[in-house]
């Protein structure tokens, strides 16, 4: 290598290497923080102009977007959802890019992240990095999806934010080994793999939990979980059959005033409760409205421990959802989409009743006799649900079901939060791309070249 080359390569060494008070975090010894420019192409893309046919029609040059990114979950992309002809690239900024370009989205949003499977172009929505032998182009994807607030933060404009060409350039990126980036690279896959298989464990745990659930009301119903108790206490197994008009003394609906946005948070405000405080089998009075304080609260629609509650009107996925209140705080008002209950107790503990209501043959008759005309907003009439027959036993034997129902709950309850100890996915994921990029997989082997000879391999390249 001449002298004025050497120098040359020096002067761009001095360049790629970041200063120690800049780097964004500590890396191994044998690693080097470096701008991404340095060792990297990054090209945009382009837009062929959308009136002109010859630019589209019978196209075979994948065109993406960032729209065509959205929601899309794999690494590798093959192609948009439209494409280009060569006329039309050749016509446009675009640009032909090489299979393992990884291309960024750098408008619109920031930060989607794909490895390009085949050659495809790009629209002017992406900063593209061709394919380097200084990167492994999966480490490049899994560093850029780690670094969305980064790149965020990069980012520039008064109509909406975008990265440019040179601050894409200019993104800081830690450099290990071309060979531990593939180790890395590998181990992130397999850890990432594994949480998912986690994720799908838990997700399939709650739907089973949903099915034992609905399983034991109607062995409750059944009479099967009372028989023993039934046996010993020498009691034969009899019903009767009641319409729930007949199981209630009182039956109203709430107050939906005009709200302020926020919740009532202190107990000497008055609230409105919305209809999401209405869970299965599970109320939520943080879930509510502040009334303001120049309207009179309608005192006789405050809420009590004991009142059952279940959604009148809404989306039909939320109508006919069912609790009972267990304990509630002073001055919130029922809302007028939801049912208050009173149980007639000479008939009927209201904890029974709650059960009943939530009994997979209730939940199907009440979504037999929801009314609207779209799903996004349905009525439960009150004629219709009054009119629901249950089969009653009596109140000791009530008493019996509400007992063991309760500690099979628990026992799933606990089951189900055992599991969600797991649930955080979102921050393992986190925590195994942040390790990966300081060099805390246990992958690393100082023996190796370190990065600082590959980066100036590369730029010898580029000095030629």
């Amino acid at each position: 290598m001449s002298k004025k080359a050497k120098k040359k390569v020096e002067e761009m060494l001095e360049e790629a290497i970041i200063s120690k008070e800049d780097q964004l975090f500590n890396i191994p010894e044998n690693w080097e923080w470096t701008k991404l420019g340095s060792i990297a192409e990054v090209v945009g893309g382009g837009t062929p102009k959308s009136n002109v046919k010859e630019y589209y029609d019978d196209g075979n040059i994948p065109w993406i977007t960032p729209a065509d990114l959205s929601g899309y979950n794999n690494m590798y992309i093959n192609e948009g959802k439209r494409n280009i002809t060569q006329l039309g690239l050749e016509k446009s900024s675009a640009r032909l890019l090489p299979t393992n370009t990884v291309l960024l989205s750098s408008r619109a949003p920031i930060g989607y992240v794909v490895i390009a499977a085949n050659e495809v172009s790009t629209n002017q929505g992406f900063k593209n990095f061709l394919p380097s032998a200084a990167i492994y182009p999966q480490f490049l994807y899994w560093y850029l999806k780690n670094s969305k607030a980064y790149l965020e933060s990069m980012a520039s404009g008064s109509t909406f934010k975008e990265i440019s060409g040179s601050r894409c350039k200019n993104i800081s990126f830690p450099l290990p080994p071309l060979n531990e980036q593939k180790r890395i690279a590998d181990k992130v896959k397999l850890l990432l793999n594994k949480i998912e298989e986690a994720k799908q464990l838990i997700e399939e745990a709650k739907k089973t939990f949903e099915l034992r659930r609905a399983a034991i009301l109607d062995k409750a119903f059944s009479g099967e979980l009372t028989a023993r108790w039934r046996a010993q206490n020498n009691i034969e197994f009899n019903r009767v059959e009641y319409e729930i008009r007949e199981l209630v003394s009182e039956l109203n609906q709430g107050w939906s005033p005009k709200c302020e946005s926020y919740p009532s948070v202190d107990n000497a405000k008055w609230g409105v409760i919305k209809t999401t405080a209405i869970q299965h089998m599970h109320f939520i009075e943080e879930e509510n409205k502040q009334l303001p304080d120049t309207l009179e609260p309608k005192e006789q629609h405050e809420l009590r421990a004991g009142d059952i509650l279940i959604t009148r009107a809404g989306p039909r996925i939320r109508v006919g959802v069912c609790c009972m209140i267990k304990q509630v705080r002073p001055k919130l008002l029922l809302c007028d989409k939801a049912y208050r209950i009173r149980a007639n107790m000479e008939r009927v503990l209201p904890e029974f009743l709650e059960l009943a209501l939530n009994t997979p043959t209730v939940i199907k008759k009440l979504n037999e006799m929801k009314t609207g005309i779209s799903d996004s907003g349905v009525n439960l009439t009150q004629k219709g649900f009054l009119a629901i027959k249950l089969s009653v036993p009596s109140i000791e034997e009530q008493g019996e079901i509400i007992r063991i129902v309760n500690i099979l709950f628990e026992k799933e309850a606990r089951s189900l939060r055992s599991l969600e100890s797991l649930e955080a996915i979102d921050t393992l994921k986190q925590a195994v791309l942040s390790k990966a990029f300081r060099g805390e997989l246990g992958t690393n082997d100082p023996s190796e070249v370190s990065a600082i000879e590959l980066l100036k391999e590369v730029l010898q390249e580029h000095a030629k």
